[in-house]
């Protein structure tokens, strides 16, 4: 059973090698003879230390061993005693190395361990986390009523603590990987029209040119409260982004991933109230703030400004929507389309990572370029058409013309 340079092999627990009086040898019942683990199958691992179990079968303990001398062979042998190790140890560990990440992000994820993941897998060995009991957890919550996002923070948490249990050598795969979760009902999106824009801007009083540079740029809130003076090129009608500030237990002030970084364009109605924005301002200084010269927090301004605008402009128009500041995003991404912008455009004016997300975040806004798809195909379809017919005619004439050059007088 053993493998070059693998040490291995099953043992018959029910008999003994015994030695003669004149030195030979034979087989003789031991004294387990009849227990129901009859084959011992043993192996020494990468560490040189002997490993066992017992089996009933003996072609049972033949395949674990050779299961268990292929992994030492590839040097993916689990030490069985790592897997012992609770899901909460490893959950200790892992959050230590966790100190890079947004502090909201850190308070996601301690909210979604401490209510959903502890209970039910905090004391669990890692090595009894098994796939079916995961889709189990997660069909449960379904079922419970938590919402598509909490569940995604949840099960997130998991397989990062099981992906580090991994990678300690606790257990050989992760057992989160493959499982599905809920898929998200989207809700229809409030876009606003430049009519409605400049509604709410006006609504909003003082603070009219918020809406209106996010309606028009698609920055985020934490994006925008972050601008410096320093971060506008009036000139070319430029806004560099290249930090970011979110309201997590105080403010927490960060670079933006590397395909948020970018120029975003803003149009020239809007300029002059930028600059009045900045007048008198050094170069680092914030452009929106609040009336005393701080952060401008979405949180105080959705509710002492945003929210009565938005009910003082649904009360005038029965069309507006019922939005939130991060919806003018959206809205930016209506209008930009509107106006002509492609998908690649827009993905760089919103930062996204990919023009895939664009395109699966905003696909009804792209529905007019089907429409110009289906025009151009009948168009085509009709000048073939006509080609068609065109050639058909000029033959059948030509065809004529041969036979009356060749029929005499």
């Amino acid at each position: 059973m053993a493998r070059r340079g693998v040490r291995g092999g099953v043992e018959d627990r029910w008999y003994k090698t015994v030695r003669r009086d004149d030195g030979s040898t034979a087989r003789a019942r031991s004294a387990k003879y009849g227990v129901p683990a009859r084959y011992r199958a043993r192996y020494v691992d990468g560490d040189g230390e002997e490993r066992e179990k017992v089996f009933a079968v003996k072609r049972e303990a033949e395949a674990w061993l050779r299961e268990r001398l292929g992994e030492v062979t590839a040097g993916t042998h689990i030490d069985p005693r790592a897997g012992r190790v609770t899901v909460g140890e490893v959950h200790t560990r892992w959050s230590a190395g966790q100190a890079h990440i947004a502090r909201k992000t850190a308070a996601t994820r301690r909210t979604a361990w401490a209510v959903h993941v502890q209970p039910r897998w905090g004391r669990a060995a890692v090595a009894e986390v098994k796939a079916s009991a995961v889709r189990a957890w997660v069909a449960k919550m379904v079922k419970d009523g938590t919402g598509v996002p909490t569940i995604e923070n949840a099960y997130g948490v998991l397989r990062m603590v099981c992906a580090a249990a991994v990678e300690d050598g606790c257990i050989p795969r992760n057992p989160c990987d493959g499982v599905k979760l809920p898929k998200r009902e989207h809700a229809d999106r409030g876009y606003l029209t430049h009519g409605q824009v400049r509604a709410a801007a006006t609504a909003c009083g003082e603070d009219g040119d918020v809406v209106r540079f996010l309606a028009y740029t698609g920055l985020r809130w934490g994006e925008m409260a972050a601008l410096r003076v320093q971060d506008f090129d009036m000139l070319r009608r430029r806004v560099n982004v290249s930090r970011s500030v979110t309201e997590s237990a105080g403010l927490d002030w960060r670079q933006p991933k590397t395909y948020e970084r970018r120029s975003v364009p803003f149009p020239a109605s809007i300029a002059a109230e930028l600059a009045a924005r900045m007048e008198g301002k050094g170069r680092d200084a914030l452009v929106f703030t609040d009336s005393r010269g701080n952060v401008l927090r979405n949180s105080n301004w959705r509710a002492r400004v945003f929210g009565p605008a938005v009910v003082a402009c649904q009360a005038a128009d029965n069309t507006f929507p019922d939005i939130t500041p991060h919806d003018l995003r959206h809205t930016a991404a209506s209008l930009a389309v509107s106006a002509g912008a492609n998908v690649k455009a827009v993905q760089r004016m919103l930062g996204h990572a990919r023009a895939s997300l664009t395109l699966d975040t905003y696909a009804d806004l792209f529905d007019s370029d089907l429409d110009a798809v289906a025009g151009a195909l009948d168009a085509a379809i009709i000048a073939d058409s006509e080609a068609v017919a065109g050639f058909l005619r000029d033959s059948g004439t030509g065809g004529q013309n041969r036979v009356n050059e060749k029929t005499p007088d």
